[in-house]
């Protein structure tokens, strides 16, 4: 039979792969109301989504446009009976929180159709509702404890730390578009420079010889 060394043994690897366990549980994600997309918006067009959303429920809609001529978009927000939420006009970025007055579908649109031939990438972050607890609270007669609270801690910071790796990728991604798009406006002037130099170059020569060519004149005799 297992002496009591052996016990504690069997207990302590438990205990391990209990935290093991639970580690791994957080890092899985839940079954949450977030929509994270990002997308191609083309020159002139329009792009709608819809949501099903419940009366009472708290929504918040984010975008941002990452790469795309000035970087901008328009965005509406309609609820089921078309009524407008929200609505802006040539917006790079923003974030609009609302609670569902009814229930019903929720269309939000992007629209790129005042540009004629710039195509814009857009991301849009869309939160319907809370996350659902780490440890339900029904059917629960003591509190949460030391190691519930301590993974209630990791898996709140793990949130944090996604969003704002999210966050740090779009303005990656959107310095990066900028840097190639000025980048190729610096080539294409350096370009343009080096012919007009080249063209005033040649004339100047031209000119120049023009001065030191020599001019014959002829002369005519008159017979008496």
């Amino acid at each position: 039979m297992p002496g009591p060394g052996s016990a504690q043994r069997w207990a302590a690897a438990a205990g391990r792969w209990s935290c093991r366990l639970l580690a791994l549980l957080l890092l899985v994600p839940g079954p949450g109301g977030a929509s994270e997309i990002t997308f191609e918006l083309p020159d002139n067009a329009k792009q709608c989504f819809y949501e099903d959303i419940t009366q009472g429920t708290k929504c918040t809609l984010e975008f941002q446009v990452i790469t795309g001529g000035h970087y901008d978009v328009d965005c509406r927000l309609e609820d089921p009976d078309g009524n407008v939420l929200y609505k802006e006009m040539k917006k790079q970025y923003d974030s609009f929180t609302f609670t569902a007055s009814k229930n019903g579908t929720y269309k939000f649109c992007f629209s790129n159709e005042f540009s004629t031939f710039t195509h814009k990438t857009v991301y849009f972050d869309f939160q319907v509702g809370e996350d659902p607890p780490l440890f339900p609270s029904e059917n629960r007669v003591s509190a949460l404890t030391q190691m519930e609270s301590a993974c209630v801690s990791i898996h709140e910071a793990l949130k944090s730390v996604i969003d704002y790796q999210t966050h740090f990728r779009l303005r990656e991604a959107q310095g990066r578009s900028r840097a190639e798009d000025l980048n190729t406006r610096v080539a294409y002037w350096s370009v343009g420079e080096a012919l007009i130099l080249l063209v005033v170059s040649i004339g100047q020569v031209f000119l120049l010889k023009s001065f030191f060519s020599d001019k014959r004149t002829t002369t005519t005799r008159v017979g008496s």
